[in-house]
């Protein structure tokens, strides 16, 4: 069986916040947004009346509900502003009306979709992780269409599954599997929380507990830690460690209950060295797939998994278990659909490569034949 993991950047749309101009307006606009959201969300907005305007101001709300070009005030029911000249909060609190700040987004280019599809055709994998995804209708619609136009004898994904998890971007992690390889069971952790009741996922760390065609029983716990975009700060790599320490402690408790065939994948979004992951790469018994003797890293020597595959940029893991890792018989990297510079072109790209603007992901695929 093929196990693989791939940070696809979404794959129909894309919040068109990341059009700023600059990384830190991008950033901006995203911390604005989840800030209004979590006062709009307050019993009452006694004392944050003027918080909540300013943010308003800022977001372009004042205007209209289409607000900026970045987002816009998704109301369901009731009022929360009036606009007359001047903008009003005239909610007094979440009783008062539904409704919620939204991320606008615009479609992905064309071509980009169809090498996504193309280099998810190419590395096959049996059960593939999938990190940044839409939703689970846009996977499904991925795998029924983008995949079946690209590979027309191909066979869509048999499973396709998602759980909405807590970034407000919508961007969460999913599982494709193939024919063969029945999802058993699911459990989320969207909810797990810090001491002082703060969420600990930026997504979640869902447990699928997947039935292969010999009957063996694999857990697969994808993962898309806290980010570095906009700069990394104390309080973001507080996030990352807080999320490693927690995934650990389930891959812990998965090896407590008797289960030796565990995978931890994903997009960690930090070096291996990194004191963040310690708790997860260090001071567990995975082992990474990166470090098997089989690992192949292509045309380019570089173990990196995102950009242009340097060593210090490596970011997506394979972690296994004793028992799966002792298994692998082949692993690597897989790059086609990545752009590989200009001079020197560092890995053959498909032929419908041909701008940056065309590429399936700025991340590369990490793979591992298990046997």
């Amino acid at each position: 069986m093929k196990i693989a993991a791939f940070n696809v950047e979404n794959l129909f749309e894309r919040a068109k916040a990341f059009n700023k101009p600059t990384v830190e307006d991008a950033q901006e606009t995203l911390k604005d947004t989840a800030e209004l959201n979590a006062l709009f969300e307050l019993d009452s907005y006694s004392g944050v009346e003027n918080q909540i305007l300013d943010l308003v101001k800022k977001l372009g709300l004042d205007k209209s509900d289409q607000g900026n070009d970045a987002v816009h005030l998704r109301r369901i029911r009731g009022k929360v502003l009036k606009r007359s000249g001047t903008v009003e909060l005239v909610a007094t609190g979440r009783l008062d009306w539904i409704g919620w700040v939204e991320a606008k987004t615009e479609p992905v280019n064309e071509i980009a979709i169809d090498n996504t599809g193309r280099v998810i055709r190419d590395v096959n994998a049996d059960i593939l992780a999938v990190i940044e995804a839409d939703n689970r209708i846009a996977l499904g619609r991925f795998s029924e269409n983008v995949l079946r136009r690209i590979n027309p004898t191909g066979v869509p994904y048999d499973h396709v599954l998602l759980i909405d998890g807590n970034d407000e971007r919508g961007i969460d992690v999913g599982l494709f599997t193939r024919t063969g390889f029945r999802i058993r069971h699911i459990r989320t952790h969207i909810y797990d929380a810090d001491p002082a009741g703060g969420l600990i996922y930026s997504r979640d760390c869902p447990e699928y507990c997947v039935e292969t065609p010999t009957g063996e029983l694999i857990w697969i716990l994808p993962n898309h830690f806290k980010s570095k975009f906009g700069g990394d700060n104390a309080q973001s790599r507080a996030r990352r460690r807080a999320q490693a320490t927690r995934t650990a402690e389930i891959y812990e408790e998965l090896r407590a209950a008797g289960e030796n065939l565990v995978v931890v994948l994903g997009d960690f979004n930090d070096t291996p060295d990194s004191p963040p992951l310690q708790p997860l790469v260090a001071n567990t018994d995975l082992s990474d797939v990166s470090d098997h003797p089989s690992f192949d890293t292509g045309e380019f020597g570089g173990k990196g998994t995102y950009g242009l595959g340097n060593d210090n940029q490596k970011i997506d893991y394979l972690l296994l278990s004793p028992a799966l890792f002792g298994r692998v018989q082949t692993s690597g990297l897989f790059r086609m659909g990545a752009w590989p510079g200009k001079r020197p072109v560092r890995w053959t790209v498909y032929p419908e490569l041909t701008r940056e603007v065309h590429v399936a992901s700025d991340h590369h695929v990490i793979w591992a034949d298990i046997l």
